[in-house]
């Protein structure tokens, strides 16, 4: 699923119903979120908040999601575990982080397996997710100006990485 480009956008996972139900989560939990679980960012771009799984019972369906399960056990294994869900809202007008990866090939940890679950459209114009494709495979350094690939998709849509692909 992921493996030749380290990413996959797939679309329409979250169901309308359950989408307008994590929405409204999402915004309670942002709104109820206090340090050290909520940050802003050192740009002041975005502001994240960790341990969601403890701001509502509607983020438990997330961490059984088929498509991710199954990307996780194709990268990892069998045997795998949640390691941390977050989220991160990203503020209008925000430039793009640089390119990085979430965890590199030569770290203890790995192989990792992210997901983006998106609750809004995204589009190259409100900030989705650059990619590049095959980055996950060698572990080097990619330039910032690297060519990449955005990763687009309608509210619902889920988008399923590799950890060490440049993103």
């Amino acid at each position: 699923m992921i493996d030749a480009r380290g990413f996959s956008v797939l679309p329409g996972v979250i169901g309308p119903g359950q989408l307008a139900l994590l929405t409204a989560a999402y915004d309670r939990a942002f709104e109820s979120g206090v340090p050290p679980d909520l940050r802003r960012s050192v740009s002041g771009s975005n502001v994240r908040l960790a341990a969601l799984l403890s701001y509502g019972r509607e983020f438990d369906e997330l961490c059984i999601l088929p498509p991710v399960l199954a990307a996780c056990a194709a990268v990892i294994g069998e045997s795998f575990k949640l390691n941390s869900l977050s989220a991160r809202t990203v503020f209008p007008g925000a430039a793009p982080q640089p390119l990085h990866v979430d965890l590199r090939r030569d770290d203890d940890a790995w192989p990792l397996v992210g997901f983006i679950v998106m609750i809004d459209d995204f589009r190259p114009e409100n900030g989705a997710t650059r990619f590049v494709p095959g980055s996950h495979r060698d572990g080097d350094a990619v330039n910032a100006d690297a060519p990449g690939v955005v990763a687009c998709g309608e509210a619902g849509a889920v988008i399923v990485y590799h950890g060490s692909v440049w993103h």
